[in-house]
Order: structure tokens, then C-alpha cells, then sequence
């Protein structure tokens, strides 16, 4: 194994730190630039600063990638995108690192020679949804943090894209991209890089059928500690990983260079011997002092979940550790020739280029001659330069004089040239202007309240759903559909599948063997909530019946346009946008939840496992935030809702919001944004309430009732994300 073959990829959040994580050995750098990066908070990089990183990074044979993994607006891919992204590009930008499918098809389409990596915003849980992205020109797929190593191998077996994988740094409770907690509650997306951290806070907590909270002081139940994979690097590089990536864009430089530089010698060491390797204690204990949450765990690559990876407090820790930042220098080697009237010449050769420049006239010494040493003294001066001097050989009269204006002229245009012929290669160019997707008219689209759909999770809601005249079609998971179909509701109402919000491995023997039955008895399509499931669905050709969920993000008419273009029904508009920009947005292949539970977590942990025990009976846990507002977290233990399935799926938790979204009296200005369809969605609700609910809405929307006075949450339909 060469050391080349693993890269070996450094956060920084601002230059310094991009000096370190190089200086310490890094193979390459992610950085935030001005606009688009998910750490909003980080102090980031101006456009200059940018540039010469860029520069610098391929001066020393590294790469600098940018994360633009952030969902954007319609009015900053059409403003902001392209002018952020060209100066970038032409330097020779590595990669981009992007979360939105609209942003991935707008940098495709404007910079066709970037290579995009597939942000682990995106949750790709699977070799399906990685195949997928691969055909749509990713380069590389950033894995969720929560798949196993088995998981990433099957990945690497399916599709030959590289993966990159976190290896060390702060857990997210959450899969990446489908937390919406700290933007519901407090208005900062975690989606546009503002996450106020929610996660890491005290709650109390309750099983969902007891009526007491345990009163136990400061318990973070959802905190959970860093990652810490050294023990297990060669296990991670079997298991198809090409890139380590250390998570920190908002720590210190120093704690940059340390980590890298604890990665770099055991990934150097691994490459010398791999049967002998193994960690110290001494250095465990030294990562450690660095930084961490109530210790360190191997996150995800060896177990599902459990209480050994959870902190259980927002303690951060540190032993005082001192850490050296090191300027990186490229080791260069020149030829001087001074030679009396002829012109100084400086030859410089750094890996395989080589540049000579010549400047002057090189004098007869009149009364003292200049020594090779003065000389040499003078040539070696290359300050804060990016190069020191491996070898430099001096030929030279022995009776000249050079001033040393020429001397310093010579050197600093010879490394200049150098610079230039190292970053040359990189270079490219952009159109001067962008190219957008087709654009829609909104104002021409449909004003009349669209017909209402309902998503439901139990038979019950089902029933009371489908004897309302007014319910165009519901969603239903597996074993409510195989009831439905039994009694022939297809004949009556549209009929959707609900995959899993999280889908992970194959799905239960028979499943879509039998969806695709249903399909042929009138069943009308899925709804898809994951790039996984979707495509599941592409490799058995039932792509054409995927309705997107609000967890596939369309924010923007880019997005709006790729998804189109895989010719689905709909998509659904997601939770986060407010009503100025839905009248933007291009509505009319789209549905719109107007009521529901917000999901505003989903996770691969499980509360009550973690709390309690674990009984895989779907029950719930409520958690109890400094507010006073409790929250379900619901346990999904059977992820694919057949009914008939065993222990070894991949569960997890929906956190759901204190107060259910409703757009009860918004009806007119619903109407006004030219939606395909409208949804309620059900999740907790018993018959009684899901009979209360759509009798209010229903009787709102489609025959002018009052509406009730309600104590729902408008979401973001006002007010808008950070």
C-alpha cells in the first residue's frame, strides 16, 4: 500500500488552519469559502484567501476541495453560484463538496471539469443510492457516518466511485442532513450551516406510556462522544475507504495539526508494516488531551448503536496539549551561474518541473570580488516562501561582483515561475456566463385549492382516511397497503408505498416483488424518502412511480429541474422554505404537507435502548428540553413495516416535534402557490384525533368552513430559514 493510494483529508476554518493541516501532512483540505459552507460559523476564507490556498496546495502536490454543501435559495444559485464558483475554478479548484442536487446539476452543467464529492449531507446509506450519483457525475460519495464497515464494503463492491469516510471528530446525533431540530426550534439550519447544536443540551426523559420524567441532573441523552478510529485504519481501508477525513473546520489550528499529524504517522506507519501495527497508549492518551466528550469511541464502524458511544454530558476536554504548528516547505534544487558579462542564470527544479530565468549582468569585481559563500548566503534567503533549498550548486568566476538587488530579483522571479509551472496544469476555464435550467412561470400555475393526499402510519388512520370523500389518495407503509389492497381501496383512492425514511441493506425478501404486484393491481406509485430507496427502485426499472418526500430536498428550481428530469410524479416541498419563496419556486409537479408532526431528527441511536432497554416493540420515549415541551422520539425498530420481519434490520429513532405543523388557516394562501396536490400527514395521532383532523381541514380547504382555533406551529412558512 503506498502512502498516495489513501488520502489522508484536514479540516480548517480559516488560512492558518489550512497551514497547519498541510505542515502536519495532510493529503488534502476542505475549507468553507465566503458563501455555501456548512459551518457558517467558522471564520472561513475570504475569495483571496481561497485563491492562494489553492496555490499553495498544489505547490506542495496537496488538494483543496470547498464545501458548497448547503441547500440554496432560487435567488442564490441565480445571484451567487456562479460568481462565488468561476474565479475558483479557473485557480483549479479540486472539488466541491455539495448537498443539494440542484447546486450538483447547476456546477455539472457551468463547470464540467470540477469534480463534485457527494456531501455526507446527502445521507448515502447504500451501494444503490451511491450508483445512482455515480451515473449523475459524482466523483466521490461522503458516507453517512452511521454505516458499518460491511455496510461501506458492499458500497465499494457496487460502484468503483471513491468513499470517503469521517474517521475522527464530533458525532452528529442526527443522520446528516435530516436534522431539522435547531432550525424548527430556533430558526438556524443545520442545512444552511447554522446548527445551533440542540443536541448536545440536557433533556429529561420518560418512556412514552410512563407518566414521570427521570429527574436525573444535566443528562444529555442525545450527546454523543467523538470518534476516534486509529485503532481500526486498516480495517476502515479494507473495508473500500480511499479518503480519512478528520471532522473540525470549527476546532483551533492547533488541534488541526495535532490530529492530522496523529493520523499521518499511523497511516505512514501502516504503509511500512501493516502486521505490526498498532496504537500506543501514549498516543491514544495524547489524541485524547486534545480534545474530547467524555472520552472517544469508534462510532459506527463496528456497532449499530448503544450507550458505550454516548457522552451523556456537553463536558468538552482537554489535557493542555501544546502542539507545534510546522510550515510546510517544498524541497527545491537550483544551479546559479554567474559568469562575467553574461547574465545571472537560475536554473530550479521541484519534482518534475523545471524553470531557468536570467536577469542582468554579471560584473568584473573591481576592488573585492563576492565570495561563493555571500552569495549563497544571499540565494538562501527564501523567507516566508513555500521552498527551502534541498541542494544548490553555485558556478561562478572567481573574480566578479552581482549586486544583491539582482541576486534577490533573480530569486524571487525564479520562484515565481516555479509556482506558476506547478499550479499551471490546474488550470481552467468558465464560460463568462451561467447557464441555468428551464425556468417556470409560476404565475401561470393553478390557483384552486389541489386535491388533498394523506400519509398514515397505522390501519386506523387509514380507515378514517379513506372514507373522507374528499381524499384524493394516501400513503401507507407495507403492511396497512397489504390490507388496503386486500380490500381493493386501489379502486378508489390513489395508493402509495411509504419506503423507510432511512433505508439500509436489502429490503425483506419478496418486497418489491410484491409492490411491483400491487403496481399491477392499481397501486400508483412510492413515496420515496431516501436516494437509497430510490435507487432500489431505478435498479428494478419502478423509478417512474417515485413521488420524493420532503426529506428529498428540492429548495430550488435546480433541483426541482434534475428531479424532473428522472421523470418522477412529484416531489413534496420541503419543510424548511417559507411562503416568499414557495411562490418562487416552481410548484407544479410538487405537494405540500399542510399537516404533521415535523420530524425533526432521525438517528441510528435509540433513546430508550440507551435509557432503558431495548424490546423492539416500536414504542417511544419522551424527552423534555428547558422549556417545558416534550418531544416524542418514536422507535422505529422495523424499518420496512412488513410486519413479518426479525432483528437484523437497521433501525432507528424519529425525533418528532412538540407541536404538530398545521396550515389551518392559511388555506387561501396555499391555494395562491399553484401546488399539484396538498398532504396530512399522520403519525401519533390515535382515530379519534385523526378523525378531528381531517374533518377541520378538510372542511377548511374544500368547503369554506371557520377554521377552529388550534394550537399548531406554522414551521418555517412564515418566518423562513437562517
Amino acid at each position: 500500500m503506498k502512502k498516495q493510494e489513501i488520502e489522508l483529508l484536514s479540516p480548517a476554518g480559516s488560512y492558518e488552519g489550512f497551514e497547519a493541516a498541510i505542515g502536519a501532512g495532510a493529503d488534502a483540505v476542505y475549507v468553507g469559502g465566503p458563501d455555501f459552507g456548512a459551518r457558517a460559523y467558522a471564520q472561513n476564507f475570504t475569495q483571496e484567501e481561497l485563491i492562494r490556498a489553492i496555490r499553495t496546495a498544489h505547490i506542495h502536490g496537496r488538494k483543496l476541495y470547498l464545501t458548497v454543501n448547503t441547500l440554496l435559495k432560487n435567488r442564490e444559485i441565480k445571484e451567487k453560484l456562479f460568481d462565488s464558483l468561476k474565479p475558483l475554478y479557473e485557480a483549479g479548484l479540486d472539488a466541491v463538496i455539495v448537498q443539494d442536487l440542484g447546486v450538483f446539476q447547476f456546477i455539472r452543467r457551468n463547470f464540467p471539469k470540477m469534480h463534485i464529492h457527494a456531501s455526507t449531507q446527502m445521507a448515502v446509506t447504500g451501494p444503490e443510492g451511491m450508483k445512482f450519483l455515480e451515473e449523475q457525475g459524482a466523483a466521490r460519495v461522503v458516507a453517512a457516518r452511521e454505516l458499518s464497515l460491511e455496510e461501506l464494503a458492499a458500497m465499494h463492491r457496487k460502484s468503483s466511485i471513491e468513499i470517503e469516510a469521517f474517521v475522527h471528530g464530533a458525532l452528529c446525533y442526527s443522520f446528516s442532513g435530516q436534522c431539522l431540530m435547531s432550525s424548527i426550534l430556533g430558526g438556524r439550519s443545520g442545512n444552511r450551516g447554522r446548527c445551533a447544536q440542540p443536541c448536545r443540551l440536557p433533556y429529561q426523559v420518560r418512556k412514552g406510556e410512563d407518566r414521570r420524567f427521570q429527574k436525573k441532573e444535566e443528562l444529555c441523552p442525545l450527546s454523543l462522544k467523538d470518534i476516534c478510529t486509529l485503532d481500526i485504519l486498516p480495517e476502515i481501508i479494507d473495508a473500500g475507504v480511499i479518503s480519512l477525513k478528520i471532522e473540525g473546520r470549527m476546532k483551533q489550528p492547533g488541534y488541526t495539526a495535532g490530529v492530522t499529524g496523529m493520523y499521518r504517522k499511523y497511516l505512514d506507519i501502516l504503509s511500512r508494516d501493516r502486521e505490526g501495527y498498532r496504537v500506543t497508549e501514549e498516543d491514544r492518551r495524547y489524541i485524547l488531551d486534545i480534545f474530547n466528550r467524555g472520552g472517544s469511541c469508534t462510532g459506527y464502524y463496528k456497532q449499530h448503536n448503544g450507550p458505550s458511544m454516548m457522552a451523556f454530558s456537553n463536558e468538552k476536554k482537554t489535557g493542555g496539549v501544546s502542539t507545534e504548528l510546522k510550515k510546510c516547505r517544498e524541497k527545491i534544487t537550483g544551479s546559479l551561474i554567474l559568469y562575467p558579462e553574461s547574465p545571472a542564470i537560475l536554473q530550479i527544479s521541484c519534482r518534475d518541473k523545471q524553470v531557468v530565468v536570467s536577469d542582468g549582468e554579471v560584473q568584473f569585481a573591481k576592488e573585492h570580488p563576492m565570495s561563493e559563500e555571500r552569495i549563497r548566503k544571499q540565494m538562501e534567503k527564501l523567507g516566508n516562501t513555500e521552498f527551502e533549498w534541498e541542494e544548490l550548486d553555485i558556478q561562478m568566476d572567481g573574480n566578479i561582483f552581482v549586486p544583491v538587488k539582482l541576486l534577490n530579483e533573480l530569486r524571487r522571479n525564479a520562484l515565481a515561475e516555479l509556482e506558476e509551472e506547478l499550479c499551471v496544469p490546474m488550470y481552467r476555464k468558465a464560460e463568462n456566463k451561467p447557464k441555468f435550467s428551464q425556468s417556470f412561470d409560476a404565475s401561470g400555475q393553478n390557483k384552486e385549492i389541489p386535491p388533498m393526499f394523506v400519509s398514515c402510519e397505522t390501519m386506523k388512520q387509514a380507515e378514517t382516511a379513506w372514507s373522507h370523500e374528499e381524499v384524493r389518495g394516501l400513503y401507507l407503509p407495507y403492511s396497512v397497503m397489504e390490507q388496503a389492497i386486500g380490500r381493493e381501496i386501489q379502486n378508489q383512492k390513489e395508493l402509495y408505498l411509504a419506503l423507510p425514511y432511512i433505508t439500509r441493506e436489502q429490503a425483506p425478501e419478496h418486497f418489491f416483488e410484491t409492490a411491483g404486484e400491487w403496481i399491477e393491481k392499481g397501486m400508483k406509485g412510492f413515496l420515496v424518502r431516501n436516494l437509497e430507496s430510490y435507487g432500489m427502485l431505478r435498479a428494478l426499472g419502478l423509478e417512474r412511480y417515485t413521488v420524493l418526500d420532503a426529506t428529498m430536498y428540492t429548495w430550488n428550481n435546480e433541483a426541482v429541474d434534475f428531479w424532473e428530469k428522472q421523470k418522477i410524479l412529484k416531489n413534496t416541498v420541503p419543510l424548511e422554505l417559507k411562503e416568499a419563496e414557495m411562490r418562487h419556486r416552481n410548484n407544479q409537479h410538487s405537494e405540500l404537507i399542510v399537516y404533521g408532526y415535523i420530524p425533526l431528527m432521525q438517528s441510528a441511536q435509540c433513546v430508550r435502548r440507551n435509557l432503558s432497554s431495548c424490546d423492539m416493540q416500536e414504542g417511544s420515549m419522551v424527552l423534555k428540553d428547558r422549556y417545558e415541551k416534550e418531544f416524542t422520539a418514536v422507535c422505529v425498530c422495523h424499518p420496512w413495516k412488513t410486519g413479518t420481519t426479525g432483528k437484523k434490520e437497521r433501525c432507528y429513532n424519529i425525533i418528532y416535534n412538540s407541536l404538530p405543523y398545521g396550515l389551518l388557516k392559511e388555506a387561501k394562501q396555499v391555494a395562491a402557490l399553484g401546488m399539484q396536490s396538498l398532504r396530512i400527514s399522520l403519525t401519533m395521532e390515535n382515530a379519534e384525533e385523526t378523525e378531528k383532523i381531517l374533518d377541520e381541514f378538510l372542511g377548511v380547504y374544500y368547503h369554506n368552513r371557520i377554521p377552529a382555533e388550534r394550537n399548531f406551529t406554522k414551521g418555517h412558512f412564515k418566518r423562513g430559514a437562517e
